[in-house]
């Protein structure tokens, strides 16, 4: 027999993947707009970014609903703290492609730096890392939430390696310094908004395993 819980948790389920699939979006416009230069498509970011919030609120709303009327105890609390914290990271990823979108701006005004292959590759990563957690939450697939740990030091490295490279490019070419700034923001959202898809990464093993494996904590 199912229960009205089941119900509620798989409609919260659905919620939260109509708002992934908003951040999805929006970080592909963010960067699409960079790369071919359309001003317009930034626009949409921002538009993307309402519903986001929009979205936000309501997963917040209906989580304290579910806590407040259904008193869930053990394995289905854990997943309803989990997708509290998955639908903060995913605010979160909203605001990042927001910022990306602004420096992007900043940066499509000044004369381009041949610099953006990286921020490309950063981008596609931070993308399958966003629909990969996603998708491990929704199939309660811990092994892929562990691979996606893994692709987090490779979007790490890459950020570093834009920052390097621009900071070299700087040296020899001062009046490239602002739009040099620019491409350095952009790849610290890209970064941060991966450490949020490890974030829910490492929330969906909690929902199902009940270990916490943040701040070191060892999985398996």
């Amino acid at each position: 027999m199912e229960r009205a819980i089941d119900t509620q948790m798989e409609d919260l389920k659905k919620m939260i993947l109509l708002m992934g699939g908003h951040v999805e979006k929006s970080l592909a416009q963010a960067t699409a707009a960079l790369l071919s230069r359309d001003l317009n498509l930034f626009k949409e970011v921002h538009e993307i970014e309402k519903k986001i919030n929009e979205e936000h609120i309501k997963v917040d709303q209906a989580c304290m609903n579910l806590l407040a009327k259904q008193g869930p105890v053990a394995r289905d609390l854990r997943m309803i703290i989990s997708i509290i914290k998955i639908n903060n990271d995913l605010e979160r990823m909203g605001d990042q492609a927001v910022n990306i979108s602004y420096s992007g701006r900043d940066y499509l005004g000044r004369n381009p730096i041949r610099q953006l292959n990286d921020i490309q590759k950063m981008s596609e990563i931070a993308g399958r890392m966003v629909k990969g957690s996603l998708d491990s939450f929704v199939r309660g697939d811990v092994e892929k939430a562990r691979e996606i740990l893994k692709m987090d030091d490779e979007i790490d490295g890459l950020k570093n390696k834009v920052y390097q490279d621009v900071m070299a490019h700087m040296k020899t070419a001062s009046d490239d310094v602002e739009a040099g700034l620019d491409l350095i923001l952009i790849a610290r959202n890209l970064e941060r908004l991966g450490d949020h898809a490890t974030n829910i990464a490492e929330d969906v093993i909690f929902a199902f395993t009940g270990k916490d494996i943040r701040h070191g904590g060892k999985f398996g």
